[in-house]
């Protein structure tokens, strides 16, 4: 084949491309949800999928494919069609931590995916039981190191972001806790609230009920700067800890290869989506921070993650087979 007929064939595959990307969607969406229904993923998921099925013309329908701690949607979306109308509500552990965890995975969270953007966030906030005789980060710490291994903290299983959240905690000041992990974040509340363990490093949505009702004190908040919801909390780093940060998104990735035009639409529609009251104001006022992402920006989370809780997972050898 000449060089004439090779460019031609390269603007054919060109114009295809445009043609169809300006038509799109011309047909259902589905986002796969890699968590159960009525969980903070699915929660987020569905209104997402209820405003972009306005703005976009087209439905798009929220789809829960669990297990794996969200690695089985993540692999059914990686070896979709890279046309648009598969996408996934990941989350940074899908995307940054399971592949360091998990000694079996088949996707390559960089190389698989398109980012298209981030919806929301939440951060971890440290919760004790009111018995524990400390009233800051310090107290704690100075509590913590003076008995190795006598305070115990509940997570929702290992490998999660609470797991992790206290992990780090422990790498940073040198306190040695006890791990109780529970099979989910309930169960481990309950047993906070009930003075079964010491402490939890809980996200701040469902922490937030707990603290208000006075079951548990909060100690500090995990994200950048402190939170409309507990204004007087402080952060970790104004807490004395700096550079503890423990900060959880949730957003839309595509098949590595979804034609570009695709991924700016849909890039798009997110940033206006989000500024709708159903998702704002309603998962803004469960304490979450929403807000929206260009894919370059998406992408460069990623890539910060994975090295942040890489030392962590590291130096605690956690691997789930």
């Amino acid at each position: 084949m000449d060089r004439s007929c090779r460019w031609l064939l390269m603007l054919i595959a060109f114009a295809v491309t445009s043609v169809n990307a300006q038509a799109y969607p011309s047909k259902p969406i589905r986002m796969l949800v890699p968590f159960p229904a009525g969980g903070a993923v699915d929660i987020t998921a569905r209104a997402l999928s209820a405003e972009l099925s306005t703005l976009l013309g087209q439905s798009v329908v929220a789809e829960n494919r669990v297990g794996a701690g969200g690695n089985i949607a993540a692999e059914a979306a990686a070896r979709s069609a890279p046309d648009g109308y598969t996408l996934l509500m990941t989350t940074s552990a899908i995307m940054a931590v399971n592949p360091l965890l998990y000694s079996k995975i088949s996707f390559d969270p960089v190389k698989d995916f398109t980012p298209i953007s981030v919806v929301v966030a939440a951060s971890n906030v440290l919760i004790i039981h009111p018995s524990l005789p400390v009233t800051s980060i310090s107290d704690l710490i100075a509590l913590g190191r003076a008995d190795p291994g006598k305070y115990s903290y509940g997570s929702s299983g290992n490998g999660t972001s609470t797991h992790l959240a206290a992990e780090m905690f422990q790498m940073m000041t040198g306190v040695k806790l006890l791990h109780v992990p529970y099979k989910g974040g309930p169960p481990s509340l309950i047993d906070l609230a009930a003075g079964q363990v010491n402490m939890v490093f809980e996200l701040l949505p469902t922490a937030v009920p707990l603290i208000r009702s006075g079951k548990v004190r909060a100690l500090a908040y995990g994200g950048p700067r402190r939170s409309p919801l507990l204004a007087e909390l402080p952060t970790f780093a104004e807490a004395g800890l700096s550079g503890y940060e423990s900060t959880v998104w949730f957003g839309v990735v595509a098949p590595t290869g979804t034609p570009p035009p695709i991924v700016a639409r849909l890039s798009a529609a997110i940033a206006q989506a989000v500024k709708s009251p159903d998702i704002g104001a309603r998962l803004g006022k469960m304490g979450y921070e929403v807000f929206s992402t260009t894919p370059e920006q998406m992408s460069e989370m990623v890539r910060a993650e994975i090295p942040r809780w890489s030392r962590v997972i590291k130096a605690v050898g956690i691997k789930i087979e």
